[in-house]
């Protein structure tokens, strides 16, 4: 720059079996990241193709899997009674299935004092947010382990839950009678016999009683080959062979293998596809934290699974580790919102891996909203989508927001989402690609695609005084100086972040169409912030860094200085400057809309 300008100075613990198997799972770190609730930045880009050493989600738009079903947000023991959690954290994760307590059943799993999450207790609930219940017949007993009593009480019970369910006219939400759970480990067969002749006798004691209510099994503790074969080999020989076919997922790395597996088994018996349930997934660890879960969600509908339910493993009445207090969301249950979300059609993602950075996707019934649900990855990561020049709605150009949430942990509350970037893309063959820099393993990740109408332009309000960053005079002059003012609705107070490229931007002020630099391209402490002709100098060319609570740093790419204001005054007409990042709240910024 060739401006003369001064430096200025400033001063489930009770499901014993699956924990005892598989406990040599190795377990997730969990790093956590600042939460903050408000737009960090909006970008314009002409897309380039990610580099091939970046791990990249590959979304295909044009590549319908199937209709919208939200099938992973159902949960088990997920509902604690009609009441827990609130219906307003319920409802707007349109679960599909929960699967719940036996009728009148004593269970008392992760240490419980007294039962809870009875199916028919709770099937009102589920049905005010469109979801179905399945039922666990064996929770009847209070212990996990189940203690074998005698056939004689078992097929009692049976016959009880049975004429309970026929009892309660009003429900009619009813997915399915689980016959048994975990049966690799729970069947007492020194008692009992065989589980597979078991299964049989079950079976028929309920069709008996119930010949139109569909039936679930054999949900095992995790998919084994030899167990699934006898199972279904048995079943099939004998007339039971279940209507859905379910087992428990722990480790999404199985999760494509496991389900291909089942498929190449079922045709080799000549058994008719079934639907399946995962109707238990999702590790100690992974419970409530977004990163870990949004890969189960991708595998589960690009395998074509029917439905999935988060495990249980703490406490009645927060849905599986989602809820606190019965009506605040962690970080999990925000992932599960975006999810919940998504209308129209699932579309086709593709991993670079099936472990680390996986994602879901939809597309609306109008063609005007790609919706991308990511995760898992950290570092740098990208987000290709192909196809959207087969969106009746998309033209040459297409918005994307880039929305965060943290995790804090399956108990810490998280209030709302942090919109990172709005990035206005130039398609290339109908594709874009999205980099996500420093991506969090832990957190989730949003992606709204949506066609390009106009530029949006944002306000820059400073932390430490509430006022907005404009230029002085509103002049329109290369070289006038950038400070800090009331927001009285000057166009100088609005600016358009457009993306440069590597993960920084150019700041343009609306008024003026100068970008935001440095006075002298200077990269000492206290040089002024001012705007210019874009030249191409580095000192136009910022990087957004969240800092947390809702606020963001503006970092000088040239200088590595941030953007402050002089001496951290409060006063409007205070010039604003770059300095040695301290901690000082005026180095702290929010961009809104």
């Amino acid at each position: 720059m060739n401006a003369d300008k001064r430096f200025a100075v400033k001063g489930r613990s009770g499901f014993f079996w699956t924990a005892l198997c598989l406990t040599i799972l190795s377990t997730l770190a969990l790093f956590f990241s600042p939460y903050s609730a408000v737009r960090a930045a909006t970008h314009t880009t002409a897309t380039h193709a990610a580099a091939s050493a970046t791990p990249t989600l590959v979304v295909n738009a044009n590549q319908v899997l199937r209709p919208v079903t939200h099938v992973a947000s159902g949960g088990l023991y997920g509902l604690g009674s009609d009441s827990t959690p609130a219906d307003s954290m319920v409802i707007p994760l349109h679960p599909k299935v929960f699967t719940q307590m036996a009728p009148n059943g004593h269970q008392l799993p992760n240490g419980e004092t007294t039962p809870g999450g009875d199916a028919l207790i709770v099937a009102p609930k589920a049905a005010r947010a469109g979801a179905k219940v399945t039922i666990r017949m064996p929770d009847y007993y209070p212990n996990f382990p189940y203690k074998w009593v005698s056939w004689s009480n078992w097929l009692s019970v049976v016959d009880g839950e049975v004429a309970a369910r026929k009892a309660a006219t009003n429900v009619t939400n009813i997915e399915a009678w689980e016959l048994w759970n975990e049966p690799d480990g729970t069947w007492d067969t020194t008692n009992a016999g065989s589980f597979n002749a078991g299964w049989v006798r079950t079976y028929q004691e309920v069709r008996s009683k119930d010949t139109t209510t569909p039936i679930m099994g054999p949900s095992i503790s995790s998919y084994k080959a030899s167990f699934m074969q006898s199972f279904l080999t048995y079943a099939k020989a004998n007339n039971a062979l279940p209507n859905f076919i379910s087992w428990h997922e722990w480790n999404q790395a199985n999760v494509a293998s496991d389900i291909s597996a089942y498929r190449s088994l079922e045709s080799s018996l000549g058994i008719s596809p079934r639907p399946i349930s995962i109707n238990e997934y999702g590790w100690t660890n992974q419970v409530g934290i977004p990163g870990a879960l949004v890969g189960y969600i991708a595998k589960f509908e690009r395998a074509g699974v029917d439905s999935a339910d988060l495990a249980f493993w703490n406490q009645y009445g927060t849905f599986d580790d989602m809820v606190i207090n019965n009506n605040q969301p962690n970080g999990a249950w925000w992932l599960y919102k975006w999810y919940g979300d998504m209308t129209g059609n699932m579309v086709s993602t593709t991993p670079p891996a099936q472990t680390g950075l996986d994602g879901a996707a939809s597309v609306n019934s109008a063609k005007n909203q790609v919706s991308v649900i990511v995760g898992g990855g950290s570092g740098t990561n990208a987000v290709t989508i192909n196809g959207l020049n087969a969106l009746s709605s998309f033209g040459s150009n297409a918005t994307v927001t880039l929305e965060y949430v943290p995790s804090f942990g399956r108990t810490t509350a998280v209030p709302g989402t942090t919109i990172l970037s709005t990035t206005n893309h130039t398609l290339n063959n109908g594709s874009l690609t999205v980099p996500i820099n420093n991506m969090d393993a832990n957190g989730g990740y949003h992606l709204l695609i949506t066609p390009t109408n106009t530029a949006t332009y944002e306000k820059i309000i400073d932390k430490n005084s509430g006022l907005v960053l404009g230029i002085s005079n509103a002049s329109t002059s290369t070289g006038a100086d950038a400070l800090q003012w009331s927001d009285n609705g000057t166009a100088d107070h609005l600016w358009q972040l457009i993306d440069a490229g590597s993960g920084y931007v150019k700041i343009v002020n609306k008024n003026s169409g100068l970008v935001l630099g440095i006075a002298n391209a200077s990269t000492s402490a206290g040089a002024l912030a001012l705007q210019w002709s874009d030249n191409g100098a580095t000192d136009h060319l910022w990087q957004i860094v969240n800092a947390g609570g809702g606020y963001v740093k503006i970092v000088n790419k040239n200088s590595g200085l941030v953007l402050g204001i002089t001496n951290a005054s409060t006063s409007a007409g205070a010039l604003a400057l770059q300095w040695s990042d301290n901690g000082t709240a005026d180095h702290l910024w929010q961009i809104h809309p």
